[in-house]
């Protein structure tokens, strides 16, 4: 069989444990990170349509998502990792058309109800991610009953949070524009959720996720041109609306660039921790998203001292939970019923067992063949160049913001950015 050679192969404890911290890590990353990224969303308070806000954040993404790989490992690299798994690639394709979509719906849940509120609701997307994980990849599988107590446990204070936050949502807005909101924000969580399936169908056969987000951006920027043009009334009406607001396109632009790095480190907890830990641990972005809002744009100020105990308690009920579950560690049976998982994709795909087995160790299987080419640094020269324009046009919004914690929040953005790459270098040379 296709698998003895992962089955046979007494897995390294010791390099599991390097990894799960390391995957931990990742997650906390991701959560300030992705809680940057939705700054931009501000832009609809000041009559800028969602959608053009929603298609330029894709756009960066678009363009961060073929120049990082460029910049980091190659995109050699990455078509040498599709020549394993090919089948992949369109599993990466439908996670983006997930994406854009509950990007968009998060783009109308933000003016509906705002940043602050709408953040904790789509997060969501973490039960909906154990679920699937729980469901489709076993990950809960011989798992101690107190590991299964803090998942599950953890998964009904997220719950308990949400109902919290929804509560302030429909008391801070009116009734109409709250429900609007709190469904988008629910819809957009649903989509999140089930978009992990195709990255943990990547992840338990050991693909990079330097690779897989390369792929993931084609379904994100096919479909959210569809849902721009529909939704403009045609394709000649919503390239005036672009043109219209060229002065502030630079920003959401910048959004999907940081979505990106936010990402980057999302799926690499998920590779390494599995989505039922790295996905909830990842949205304790919902605390940055809520201080982001309190600090630097001061969404709830001159609200009453309930609505505010009902969203830093939701928030903070959604926190405790998401801790519990990912400090709930895996256990060597456990670990085991993953690797029955990967079994399972290695039969189904025919892949070659010793590629799964490095890969998911966080081996680098293609040492000695990483060079960027010609062909690399044209990417990265043209993404500068798409930055470099859309930003000499720029123009600062025209609303209130904290400057100070403004910059309190770029730097920590830039210290756990340069933790966060050493790390993935030294123990895995971003793999």
């Amino acid at each position: 069989m296709l698998s003895s050679g992962i089955c046979n192969t007494h897995p390294d404890l010791s390099r599991q444990r390097v990894l799960h911290r390391l995957g931990i890590f990742c997650g906390l990353a991701a959560a300030l990170w992705l809680a940057g990224a939705e700054a931009p969303t501000k832009l609809v308070t000041v009559a800028v349509s969602p959608v053009v806000i929603s298609f330029m954040m894709v756009f960066g993404a678009f363009v961060s998502r073929w120049s990082l790989p460029a910049l980091v490992r190659g995109t050699g690299d990455t078509f040498r990792d599709v020549q394993n798994v090919p089948h992949l690639v369109l599993w990466g394709v439908m996670a983006g058309c997930l994406w854009a979509v509950g990007n968009t719906l998060t783009i109308f849940a933000v003016r509906e109800i705002g940043l602050s509120l709408a953040f904790p609701l789509w997060n969501s997307n973490s039960l909906i991610g154990i679920l699937w994980g729980t469901l489709l990849f076993k990950e809960l599988h011989g798992a101690g009953w107190l590991r299964k107590l803090g998942v599950i446990g953890g998964a009904v204070v997220i719950f308990t949070g949400a109902i919290l936050i929804s509560a302030a949502s429909t008391s801070q807005s009116g009734q109409g524009s709250a429900a609007h909101g709190i469904a988008a924000a629910l819809g957009a969580g649903l989509m999140f959720g089930s978009m992990y399936i195709p990255y943990r169908k990547a992840y338990i056969t050991g693909m990079n996720p330097l690779t897989f987000l390369t792929f993931f951006t084609f379904g994100e920027m096919a479909t959210m041109t569809v849902i721009a043009v529909l939704f403009s009334g045609g394709a000649r009406p919503f390239w005036h609306e672009l043109v219209a607001n060229r002065s502030i396109l630079f920003w959401p632009l910048l959004g999907g660039f940081m979505w990106v790095v936010g990402d980057l480190f999302q799926n690499y907890a998920a590779k390494y921790v599995g989505i039922s830990r790295g996905i909830p641990l990842s949205n304790t972005n919902q605390l940055w998203g809520l201080l982001l809002g309190l600090l630097v744009f001061r969404e709830l100020h001159g609200l009453s001292a309930n609505i505010y105990a009902e969203v830093i308690g939701g928030s903070v009920l959604m926190a405790l939970g998401a801790l519990a579950i990912s400090t709930s560690s895996v256990s060597e049976r456990e670990y085991a019923s993953f690797l029955r998982a990967s079994e399972r994709e290695i039969e189904l795909y025919r892949i070659d067992p010793e590629y799964v087995k490095a890969r998911s160790e966080g081996l680098d299987v293609n040492a000695g063949e990483v060079r960027r080419t010609g062909g690399d640094w044209l990417l990265i020269a043209t993404a500068t160049l798409i930055f470099a324009g859309l930003g000499a046009l720029a123009q600062p919004p025209h609303m209130e913001m904290q400057t100070g914690w403004l910059a309190v929040f770029a730097a920590a953005l830039l210290a756990v950015l340069v933790a966060g790459a050493l790390a993935l270098w030294r123990v895995t040379k971003f793999t």
